[in-house]
């Protein structure tokens, strides 16, 4: 008899034992961290710090053009440019990271024009930086100056009269982000001439991808 009731004793404790075990590794399970939106290394990977420098070039073997239209080839295209920025909040996905852009260049060496009259490019700069850029776990990527400016992009180019400047702007830019080659890309953003001579065209459309998004170590950024 009393070997019956310290089996049946023993048992009734394993049963309530294995149960417990299993809620156990369930809690730690379900408390483990998420993803940050941005990472390094791969998607759902080391969260990229507030504070990280963010820089990017053009992709290998593409241009970043500003046309006179969105569906025409007359204006500029640069082989160099770069973008760099600041993170300023990284939440956990899904959620929206902030980054401050505080310089977007273009080599003007590298670009060239079709634009009747104009012999070449001498700079090409933007103002109003740093501007606020957010980009979102889906990929939306938006870019906005600060409160009550603009994003102002001055053209300065060379005619057989001497060097003329063009001056665009632009309320906000809008693009996307991409995990399938690390980067991001504008289409066809428009701008809109506020000052200049006959030859700068009334409207500018800029177009670019920028690839990899690297970190100031090196590390390839991923959107999650």
């Amino acid at each position: 008899m009393r070997t019956r009731t310290l089996l049946a004793l023993t048992a009734a404790v394993a049963a309530l034992s294995v149960p417990t075990a299993f809620t156990a590794v369930a809690a730690d399970t379900t408390g483990a961290a998420a993803a940050s939106v941005l990472t390094t290394g791969s998607v759902g990977g080391t969260a990229v710090a507030v504070g990280e420098t963010l820089t990017a070039p053009l992709a290998s073997g593409t241009n970043a053009t500003f046309y006179s239209s969105a569906t025409g080839t007359s204006g500029l295209s640069c082989t160099s440019s770069q973008f760099a920025a600041t993170v300023t909040g990284n939440p956990a996905a899904p959620g929206t990271a902030t980054e401050s852009v505080t310089a977007h260049t273009f080599a003007a060496a590298s670009c060239t024009t079709n634009v009747t009259g104009v012999l070449g490019v001498n700079q090409i700069s933007l103002g109003n930086l740093p501007y606020t850029a957010t980009v979102a776990s889906d990929g939306a990527l938006t870019v906005t100056p600060p409160s009550g400016s603009t994003i102002r992009a001055t053209v300065a180019l060379r005619t057989l009269l001497g060097t003329i400047n063009c001056v665009y702007e632009a309320p906000s830019l809008s693009g996307t982000a991409s995990n399938d080659d690390n980067g991001i890309h504008f289409n066809d953003q428009h701008f809109t001439k506020v000052s200049g001579s006959a030859l700068c065209f009334a409207n500018g459309y800029f177009t670019a991808d920028y690839a990899p998004v690297t970190t100031s170590g090196g590390g390839t950024v991923f959107v999650n």
